[in-house]
């Protein structure tokens, strides 16, 4: 695929660099990864040192600052490992939490947190989602009470990804209830090993099997008022702007995966005999494959658009919304499809096209489901 303009020589360098990173670092060890149900600690380490984690974060703390531009292109090379996991647990550290502390923390905070964060020393994740309020944000049941110098948090999160393994939790919870729907949520920080924090569980997943997954729990959770990030009752703003980011992401790994599954099954295709001849010989495998490049060709330009648009400014949450629709729906279809051409050997455990197909099933959920996506797009028509 041809690149859009806003790929800069600094950034075919910097894919160049990932996918030196993904070959050597990567694939050798993937299938290891996913029985482990973790990304290694030295993997964000080795990312640290490279200077890959500090995308979104200024320079004066050891960033880089290079804009959301960037943050696609990482999201779709990591995605193309083919091992889901990697980008799911990595894109979180990097642009679905952390940010947050970039975008609204103290400079004590930024500080204090930054510099492990961009090193790869301490992992993060957010924990939004509840066992009852999923895409519906306002529905938070979670609840942070002030008792002098500290906060005391009660409730609960689920599907939380670096949950088990990381050191830095982004926690959601409702500050004020007398407030309705989306007002009163704030967002705190919580280190792990605090008093009251509960992993519950490790949850047994369908895909991204490399990446950690947690229930929480908050019982009577006490931390400092100075763990409050950003400002008191203004979380879901919060929240919604860095939803912004994540779904860009989202959209560049389905992007990159989806043009990895095709590679795969180009090559499967051209060296499968049947009936005589190759399935590329065939005109109907040749003309699926052609439309399944066409639409992630167009995913590819949407996103890439909407994160020149985000560079600039531009409000583009109607944009971005069409984006990470067109982008992981086009990724569920493309490996199924690809899974359909590879025959049986597609249905084997551990082979890529059927580890992929499992794995894309939760872009169309995760980050805003498609149908609370497609609200977005019409309420902006």
């Amino acid at each position: 695929m041809a690149d859009p303009a806003c790929i800069t020589e600094e950034l075919r360098l910097l894919r160049e660099q990932l996918r030196r990173f993904v070959a050597e670092e990567v694939m050798p060890h993937g299938d290891a990864w996913e029985r482990e149900g973790r990304i290694p600690r030295s993997i964000y380490k080795l990312m640290g040192d490279m200077g890959l984690l500090g995308m979104r974060h200024p320079v004066a703390y050891g960033g880089t600052d290079m804009g959301p531009v960037a943050s696609v292109l990482f999201a779709e090379e990591l995605a193309r490992s083919s091992y889901g996991g990697l980008p799911a647990s990595v894109l979180v550290h990097t642009d679905m939490s952390s940010t947050h502390i970039s975008r609204r923390g103290t400079d004590e905070q930024k500080r204090k947190y930054l510099p492990g964060i961009i090193s790869g020393d301490t992992i993060v994740a957010i924990a939004v989602t509840e066992p009852g309020a999923g895409s519906d944000v306002a529905g938070m049941r979670t609840k942070a009470v002030r008792e002098g110098g500290e906060y005391v948090i009660n409730g609960s999160k689920i599907y939380i990804t670096n949950g088990v393994h990381g050191d830095l939790i982004i926690v959601a919870a409702r500050t004020d209830p007398t407030a309705k729907g989306s007002r009163g949520i704030s967002l705190f920080l919580v280190e792990k090993g605090t008093p009251g924090l509960i992993i519950a569980r490790e949850m047994d997943k369908h895909g991204d099997l490399s990446s950690d997954t947690a229930e929480l729990f908050f019982d009577d959770m006490r931390i400092p008022a100075a763990n409050l990030l950003g400002d008191e009752h203004k979380g879901f703003y919060a929240i919604m702007d860095n939803f912004q980011n994540e779904r860009l992401v989202l959209a560049g790994s389905s992007i990159g995966a989806s043009a990895k599954a095709i590679e795969l099954t180009l090559d499967h295709v051209r060296n499968r005999q049947a009936f005589g001849a190759t399935l590329w010989d065939l005109q109907a495998t040749r003309q699926r494959l052609g439309m399944l490049a066409t639409k992630v060709s167009a995913a590819r330009a949407l996103t890439y658009s909407c994160a020149e648009l985000e560079t600039r400014g531009i409000d583009c949450v109607r944009e971005i919304s069409m984006a990470k629709v067109l982008a992981c729906e086009v990724h569920v279809e493309v490996v199924n499809a690809c899974l359909q051409l590879h025959g049986g050997s597609g249905f084997i455990r551990g082979t890529p096209i059927e580890r992929m197909t499992r794995d894309a099933r939760i872009q169309t959920i995760g980050g805003g489901a498609t149908e609370v996506m497609l609200e977005e797009v019409a309420k902006r028509m």
